[in-house]
């Protein structure tokens, strides 16, 4: 479970930064991301560490590569929780950026991997798009 004062400060700064990245505030933008990605570090390896964090700091990292290193990050840590929740958006936010970077097989991996953790999830919705883009790659 996430620490409620954490989780507040990670969702206000998530609003803060789409707001920031709206307006084309880049200097706002850059300022937020640095004090999320401080969140993030401070808590690493103690009983505040959590894979939401390091997901919405990777949702926020421009540069394609090292947002892949964060989620995967994310995907260790909410593996060792065994949040089926956050493993399937992990690896399905992991396979729109495999895509965008040209890793297909990669991309299928990790909808493969959240096709199988979303299985014990609620929202059929997402469940439904983790589906229809697999079957598209796997047709491709």
């Amino acid at each position: 479970m996430i620490n409620t004062k954490i989780y507040k400060a990670i969702y206000t700064l998530a609003e803060e930064l789409l707001e920031a990245d709206r307006r084309g505030n880049q200097e706002k933008f850059d300022s937020l991301y640095a004090e999320l990605n401080a969140i993030c570090t401070d808590n690493e390896g103690t009983d505040k560490d959590h894979p939401e964090q390091w997901e919405t700091l990777a949702d926020f990292t421009e540069d394609l590569d090292a947002a892949l290193v964060i989620y995967d990050k994310a995907l260790a840590k909410a593996t060792a929780i065994n949040s089926k929740d956050h493993m399937s958006s992990i690896a399905f936010s992991m396979a729109v950026l495999q895509l965008e970077t040209g890793e297909k097989e990669a991309a299928i991996q990790s909808l493969q991997n959240a096709k199988v953790t979303a299985n014990k999830i609620e929202d059929k919705e997402f469940k439904v798009e983790i589906d229809e883009m697999l079957t598209k790659l796997l047709a491709e």
